[in-house]
């Protein structure tokens, strides 16, 4: 049966007067008298059940006796790192203890839960049982609330990703008692299955207009002498464009709405700017016009686009993000652009997240600037791992968070557990009423734990809403929707996020009076796995994105792959198969690739004939299309093919170089590819909370709501219509960092 849950650990077990409930502690739940059941009965043995998880079979050993399930162990298993594995150690007791699947379902953890369930039914059905009688039980299954919990703390953060995390460390660091609330059964939140990288401008990294020949420079924060990196062929023709941008206040008139067809018929450069991005754009063309001399004179002297030192700055992160999201709603009669001052504070103060963090305990990528799919530019900085105690954490391969966990979310809860023996993080908690006091302020929160129990918390100097976007609340992604094509998108689209993004924060925060801004913009990822949405990886300029078999395009590009994701996304569905099914290539030993292995309904690593075989597509078509792309790349064709695009860098095929790095066009070939299976999902909501710089909620009249901050997905104002890929973790961190502080110190 289902339980009187919604959150938590053990409440009054713990703690007479103030919270306990912390850090993953493992929780037996209590059970109510019932009705015995009908008696179950096994062919006592070990038997292996199996079933689908979320990301492989998941293989269970089940011991049975005569009456009852005694061990249940791991055989197999491939499910995500604090994500999915935690339900292994609360289903197993619990199908234990009530010889039952007919037990709850972890929160967080669905597909997995699911999986182990099914696969002891499929164990007790090779030892006489059937799955009826098993989800029956021997006893019923049934949580019972513990006596209510209450405490009192300087601030209190409802959520335990990215944003929250920052925040509480913030707090912490300020001298704050800090609480958090987490409903999940670990942190790291939807951040923790995001990518994870970060756009932030390094100078050390870039071109350097004050010694413009450098090819070195020093990380300042470390003092490390790192290689500048190089520019990707077709960022000047981007830099050229912003050069020529006007500088007239911006015209947003649209004299035939039927005429723009998508984003390229915005022309948004001959529209002008609006006025608080003016004084960035005219500084942004002085350090352009700066580069395009020392670019100019090293092509006159043979150098090409990939030998240059790669150009950015805080001006460019500014105006991209702007000009990035700068979107008509579907109805062609209203823009939307980003909040300048926020906009300018993300791209200003994200240079002091990476030293923050690394005092914590994360470890970063330092000499590396890499691009990720709708980046727009080179200024990705990737997380390795992290040092908590002493014991270093880093991915161990493709699809291991491990890195992630550690650097975003352990390094930063020992920064808070440590500050202060009061301070705790409330898993499977969750967050349900704002507490507000007769002035107005937001004094406190109300919860639920897993089990029933309900909490209640007093928050002296404020209240951090972290709770992330509804990007897997499809109704609600479908309610406000005001740019995507009803046919589009529909109710059975997929999503790369986790279920907990439902949006009951912004939901929370309405009911006492929050305001709201862009909530008609969800941003559709257009690499997520066509077969479950999953977030996919990788970038635009080393891959093709063809049409599938059966399209009037098969074959065939389509799409600029290093444009902006919503551009990705209608190239999708205007190209693309079913639910918007496209097929990306690339060369498998490239950075476009995942794994690097076949991976069943996903990924193929396949010669051309295997993959023209596999496609259902003509090969003849595919080489064409492969070869032609190519071509232009290793200096064959002076044009490149169509759609051109506006970044590239590995071939699909592959070529050698002679000892000048020139391309031999004679030895060019097509070899090992990388053929996947994608299609757009909702990925992140751009609308959210309104806020300011100090990261205070505002309410629908335009007023602070005292005691009330928020950071992270759960608000808006930051994207627009389109975010670039890499800013939302940092905003995610910043803005937390910023709510924090904000709160322990009672802005």
């Amino acid at each position: 049966m289902k339980a009187k849950r919604l959150i938590g650990l053990a409440a009054a077990l713990c703690l007479l007067g103030t919270i306990t409930a912390c850090n993953k502690t493992p929780v037996t739940p209590t059970a109510t008298a019932a009705p015995s059941a009908p008696a179950i009965a096994f062919k006592a043995g070990k038997y292996q059940g199996t079933a689908m998880g979320y990301n492989a079979n998941v293989v269970l050993d089940v011991t049975f006796s005569d009456n009852a399930i005694t061990d249940i162990a791991i055989s197999s298993e491939a499910e995500t790192a604090h994500v999915g594995k935690p339900a292994y150690d609360i289903l197993f007791p619990w199908i234990k203890e009530y010889t039952s699947t007919g037990v709850d379902v972890v929160s967080g953890a669905t597909f997995t839960s699911r999986a182990v369930l099914a696969a002891v039914e499929d164990a007790a059905k090779k030892a006489g049982c059937d799955a009826a009688a098993l989800k029956k039980g021997a006893k019923a299954f049934e949580l019972v609330a513990g006596t209510k919990v209450t405490g009192t703390y300087d601030v209190v953060v409802i959520g335990a990703g990215g944003a929250g995390m920052a925040a509480a460390a913030a707090a912490a660091q300020a001298g704050a008692t800090v609480l958090v609330m987490e409903k999940e059964v670990e942190m790291g939140g939807n951040t923790l299955v995001a990518g994870g990288a970060l756009q932030i401008v390094q100078p050390s990294l870039v071109w350097d207009p004050a010694n413009p020949d450098a090819t070195t420079g020093i990380y300042e924060p470390t003092g490390e002498k790192v290689e500048k990196i190089h520019s990707d062929t077709g960022r000047l023709s981007v830099l050229t464009m912003i050069l020529n941008w006007n500088e007239k206040p911006f015209d947003g008139t649209v004299e035939d709405a039927a005429a723009i067809k998508d984003v390229d018929d915005y022309d948004l450069p001959n529209r002008g700017v609006h006025a608080e991005y003016l004084p960035t754009l005219k500084a942004l063309k002085e350090q352009i016009t700066k580069y395009k001399a020392y670019a100019d004179a090293k092509m006159a002297k043979g150098a090409t686009e990939k030998d240059l030192i790669n150009f950015d700055s805080v001006e460019m992160h500014i105006f991209q993000t702007y000009y990035g999201g700068m979107r008509l709603n579907n109805e062609k009669n209203e823009w939307i652009y980003s909040k300048y001052e926020l906009v300018k504070q993300m791209c200003e103060e994200a240079s002091e997240i990476k030293p923050w963090y690394s005092e914590m305990g994360t470890i970063f990528s330092n000499n590396t600037l890499s691009t990720l799919i709708g980046c727009m530019w080179q200024r990705i900085n990737g997380i390795i791992g992290g040092v908590v105690d002493g014991v270093e954490y880093k991915a161990t391969g493709f699809g291991d968070n491990s890195g992630k966990w550690a650097g975003y979310f352990k390094a930063p809860e020992g920064v808070v557990l440590k500050a202060n023996s009061k301070n705790k993080i409330m898993t499977r908690t969750t967050a349900t009423e704002l507490v507000k006091d007769s002035t107005g302020r937001i004094v406190g929160v109300k919860g639920k734990m897993f089990d029933g129990t309900e909490v209640e918390v007093t928050a002296t100097k404020g209240v951090v809403l972290a709770t992330g976007g509804y990007g897997a609340n499809i109704e609600m992604v479908l309610k406000t929707n005001e740019y995507w094509n009803a046919e589009d998108l529909t109710s059975s689209i997929l999503t790369t996020n986790r279920s907990l993004a439902q949006g009951e924060g912004i939901v929370m925060a309405q009911a006492v009076g929050a305001g709201v801004t862009g909530m008609g913009w969800t941003q559709l990822m257009p690499i997520g796995w066509a077969n479950n949405g999953n977030l996919a990886g990788g970038n635009g300029e080393d891959v093709i994105f063809i049409s599938p078999a059966g399209t009037a395009n098969a074959g065939k590009r389509y799409v600029n792959e290093s444009a902006e994701r919503d551009v990705l996304a209608q190239g999708a569905f205007d190209f693309g198969g079913d639910k918007g099914l496209f097929i990306q290539v690339t060369n498998a030993k490239s950075m476009g690739s995942s794994s690097g292995k076949t991976v069943e309904g996903r990924e193929y690593i396949v010669t051309l004939t295997e993959a023209a075989a596999l496609l259902k597509i003509d090969e003849s078509v595919l080489k064409q299309t492969i070869t032609e792309y190519d071509a232009f790349l290793i200096g064959a064709s002076a044009t490149p093919s169509s759609p051109a695009k506006t970044a590239y860098r590995n071939l699909i095929g592959e070529c050698e170089k002679d000892a000048a790095g020139k391309y031999k066009t004679e030895t060019y070939k097509i070899g090992s590819l990388s053929v996947r299976y994608l299609a757009p999902s909702t990925h992140h909501t751009m609308g959210g909370l309104t806020v300011d710089t100090e990261r205070r909620v505002i309410d629908t009249a335009g007023k602070i709501i005292p005691g009330l901050y928020a950071a992270g997905e759960v608000t808006g104002g930051f994207f627009a219509g389109n975010r670039l890929g890499g800013n939302a973790t940092t905003e995610i961190l910043t803005a937390g960092r910023i709510a924090g502080n904000s709160a322990a110190a009672g802005k």
